[in-house]
């Protein structure tokens, strides 16, 4: 199917067993949610909302997830920052749920070119208290459609929130997709720990309020075992011509598609240099990283921002490499063109063509 990102997202949801999508309009991904109020429309189990604000999107995400079903909500950079609170309560309470971000120029209301500035908001949680959340980063048409695939098996199995970190610029492109068979929900394995009344049962109670402090700080520990399990279990890159790499550039999203330009622009001039392109940026792919630091010397980080991915390679590598950046923030968007210069100009200052 030929489709546009927003709706790549939307019709990935559907087939994934979605059924319930509540949202608010926000450029530029109004397109994902006008898809997503006619599919479900089609559908005699679909629910769809356009929520009065972003608040409230979110809480009916919390709702429908504790029942038992699968939900999703989407938004851009402000809207997201609006719906941290929930997300908060999501992760306490060990409920699953997607939400799709596509990054637009910031701070503030900024403007609705396609940017990367929502790193730290997304890998560090992004609201209050002591969490985190999974975070995929599709690079293209296709891993837009399977990483959405992909988050809904994340947040089931591991009752947690996912986030899909996309932008505005790939939210609009149009490019082929193949998608999987759809799922029926009724086919999805039960969740015990729903709320679905309590005739046959003794009664639960899912909540994030817990008074007692020693409670509290267990159920903290709790949660970060979890992380730390998914941290062992989740790790996903992709590489391109890194085997023979002297220096490898680390991108995702749209940056990851602007520097397999480059590479390849620099690879006619003889430059070995390679990609890395995350696409789990929480967890980070550490050890991919510490792998191919056995043998590469430089690591160019390029991002659509100031520079927030930089500081997990930075964590990750810790001192063992150089690591250059370039970055270009608020809706700028580079061309292969100019970071194959950067590249260039890195390559010959480091004397990368002279070693062994």
């Amino acid at each position: 199917m030929l489709l546009r990102g927003s709706h790549v997202y939307a019709e990935a949801a559907v087939r994934a067993g979605c059924r319930f999508y509540f949202g608010y309009p926000i450029t530029p991904q109004n397109e994902l949610t006008e898809y997503m109020a006619n599919a479900l429309a089609s559908l005699p189990d679909g629910v769809f909302i356009q929520a009065e604000s972003e608040l409230a999107a979110i809480n009916m995400v919390i709702g429908v997830s504790m029942a038992g079903k699968r939900a999703m909500t989407s938004s851009s950079s402000p809207g997201i920052s609006l719906k941290q609170e929930g997300i908060s309560f999501l992760s306490a309470m060990e409920l699953p749920a997607v939400i799709i971000n596509t990054m637009r120029g910031g701070p503030g209301l900024g403007n609705i070119a396609a940017s990367q500035g929502d790193y730290f908001q997304a890998t560090r949680g992004g609201g209050h208290g002591d969490y985190r959340t999974i975070v995929l980063a599709p690079g293209s048409g296709q891993e837009m459609a399977d990483l959405t695939r992909a988050a809904f098996e994340y947040a089931d199995r591991y009752r947690i929130p996912v986030i899909i970190l996309g932008d505005g610029m790939m939210s609009q492109m149009m490019e082929p997709v193949e998608f999987p068979d759809p799922i029926d929900p009724k086919s999805l394995p039960p969740k015990p720990w729903v709320l679905d009344g309590a005739k046959d049962r003794p009664s639960r109670i899912i909540k994030s309020l817990i008074l007692d402090t020693s409670a509290m700080e267990e159920h903290n520990w709790k949660l970060f075992r979890k992380y730390e399990m998914i941290e062992k279990e989740i790790s996903q890159v992709e590489l391109f011509l890194t085997d023979d790499a002297r220096l490898v550039v680390i991108a995702y999203g749209t940056a990851s598609r602007i520097a397999r330009g480059a590479i390849k622009r620099v690879r006619e001039m003889g430059l070995k240099v390679g990609l890395m392109s995350p696409k789990t940026l929480w967890p980070f792919p550490k050890r991919y990283l510490l792998e191919m630091s056995r043998v590469v010397t430089d690591f160019l980080v390029f991002e659509m921002s100031t520079g927030q991915m930089l500081e997990d390679v930075k964590l990750s590598l810790e001192g063992r490499r150089r690591i250059h950046f370039y970055g270009r923030p608020g809706g700028i968007i580079s061309t292969p063109d100019e970071i194959a210069k950067v590249i260039n100009n890195i390559y010959f200052k480091e004397g990368l063509e002279t070693e062994v």
